[in-house]
């Protein structure tokens, strides 16, 4: 059975903007982009919340560059296939953490299918393992994801990282007090519930993604969401990483789903993407 929610993670002030009022429609949404091996795994993510019976479909927000084998393949699947325009960021000589991360900032375009009154965004990597749709019920106006770590190489150009701080555990390496207060809690953004909103959207569009930063889209979304952002616990997006940084905190056998389709590479005889892409 899938733990609750702590109460605690819904207290504070601050709501997000939203034009959405008197129904509930609800979805989950992934993102896709080009003809390469990604759409194996929103294959996989469309089986596995079938298979954990969710009551909810999965939309599939596309750039034009997918071909129209992977979207027949999507709709037969269940999946709601949707073309939205690309987002670039402005010209510069950040270098991001992966290469691809450029085109993430398309995912902005998720908060325009207004059709839907809340959605759950999940990167097409992640595995579900649970029925997660009780998330749909966390109170409206806030913007929910899971904690992310700062241990990792990835994160080398980080001032927590060249402390050695991390936020699942400040009581390691505490923040230095002379440093002022630490810095916001920042979430992982490969899965997040949100409520779509075109104000929201337009908000965003305003607020400069001046200069663009490493990790893209997912800094992006920490700055504009930082005052409403209301965190899960790690079982609802269990990076890989936690698994050698912090096993203190993570408890394997109740995680609801996993980031990162790599994990079989640790546990013997586990299929992730493979399993869902060839079978039922």
């Amino acid at each position: 059975m899938a733990p609750e929610v702590p109460g605690d993670v819904f207290s504070g002030s601050g709501k997000v903007s939203t034009l959405n009022t008197g129904y509930s429609k609800r979805a989950y949404v992934t993102f896709l982009a080009g003809n390469g091996d990604y759409i194996k795994g929103v294959v996989g993510l469309a089986k596995g919340l079938r298979k954990v019976k969710s009551a909810y479909p999965l939309v599939v927000a596309i750039l034009a560059d997918v071909p129209e084998e992977h979207r027949q393949i999507l709709r037969s699947q269940g999946c709601i296939v949707r073309e939205i325009e690309p987002i670039y960021p402005p010209e510069n000589q950040i270098q991001f953490a992966m290469a691809y991360y450029v085109i993430n900032y398309s995912k902005l375009r998720i908060w325009n299918f207004e059709e839907y009154s809340k959605m759950m965004y999940l990167d097409a990597d992640i595995q579900v393992f649970e029925n997660i749709d009780h998330l749909f019920d966390t109170p409206d106006g806030y913007f929910y994801a899971v904690m992310d770590c700062f241990c990792e190489k990835t994160w080398s150009y980080s001032l927590q990282h060249s402390i050695g701080y991390c936020q699942q555990r400040p009581d390691r390496v505490p923040w230095p007090a002379e440093m002022g207060s630490p810095p916001p809690l920042y979430f992982n953004a490969g899965m997040f519930v949100f409520e779509p909103s075109r104000l929201t959207r337009q908000s965003s569009s305003h607020s400069q993604i001046h200069p663009p930063t490493p990790f893209a889209e997912q800094d992006f979304l920490n700055m504009f969401f930082e005052k409403t952002y209301k965190p899960l616990p790690l079982v609802y997006n269990l990076v890989l990483a936690m698994l050698w940084r912090h096993p203190e905190n993570v408890e394997v056998e109740k995680a609801l789903f996993f980031n990162r389709s790599k994990l079989r590479e640790i546990y013997t005889g586990f299929k992730a993407v493979e399993v869902y892409w060839e079978g039922s």
